[in-house]
């Protein structure tokens, strides 16, 4: 049986963290978000640093979980910077961070500064009570197996939450369902959260059966509607 025939729209939408990250958001579109991730009972919103107060504030009182973003979409900020910025997100209201790791260091190896700058940000998630979720953001289109290889291996180490795919920004591409199957292999204790490009039930649904744990979309409302349709 695949798992479109086993999972029901509900346990769909808890596994979509339903974002919008435009540059160009209003405030209604935010609410509107916010709105919508209750009716369909999506896991979370993913929005920009700027509307973390405002999302917290219209899911108050709900099962959605606010989620924030940190050095994105590039990743090249300081250790110091993202450590603040992480700490800022979850004080106006973030449930869970999702942060760019620095590419550079992946791409060139240099895992004392990749190490270190996780760790950082790692400890300010788990000094909140509860802890914070962390998600590490890698950019995988972008890399080769060996790069993707030496993220996870450090991203375990420093025991992040999930490993993320994509900031669904770069111009290699998003997430890529072999790419989830390698980072659920190389990492066993970390979730994978499947991101970029994802608009489809179909893609979804790849991305569940490669491994996924969670996937964040801006396309969640049309992907369970597909579903409903098909499962009607």
């Amino acid at each position: 049986m695949s798992i479109e025939q086993q999972i029901t729209d509900k346990e769909l939408a808890g596994l979509i963290d339903h974002t919008l990250l435009e540059a160009s958001v209003s405030e209604s579109q935010i609410k509107e978000l916010c709105a919508e991730a209750v009716d369909y009972g999506f896991y979370s919103v993913c929005v920009s640093p700027r509307w973390v107060s405002l999302a917290a504030e219209q899911l108050e009182g709900t099962d959605v979980k606010v989620g924030s973003v940190v050095s994105f979409p590039l990743g090249a900020d300081t250790t110091k910077i993202k450590a603040a910025q992480a700490h800022d997100g979850i004080f106006n209201g973030a449930d869970e961070i999702d942060m760019v790791a620095d590419l550079t260091a992946i791409i060139d190896g240099n895992e004392r500064y990749l190490f270190g700058q996780l760790q950082a940000v790692k400890r300010v998630c788990d000094a909140m009570r509860p802890k914070v979720v962390l998600k590490v953001i890698i950019e995988s289109a972008a890399l080769n197996d060996d790069a993707k290889l030496f993220v996870c291996e450090i991203a375990q180490r420093v025991k992040v939450d999930f490993i993320k795919t994509s900031t669904g920004l770069h111009s290699a591409g998003g997430a890529k369902a072999e790419d989830v199957r390698l980072i659920k292999e190389a990492a066993p204790d970390c979730r994978v959260k499947a991101a970029g490009g994802i608009r489809t039930l179909e893609q979804a649904l790849e991305m569940l059966e490669a491994g996924a744990d969670r996937i964040g979309t801006s396309s969640g409302v049309v992907i369970i509607n597909q579903l409903r349709a098909r499962q009607q």
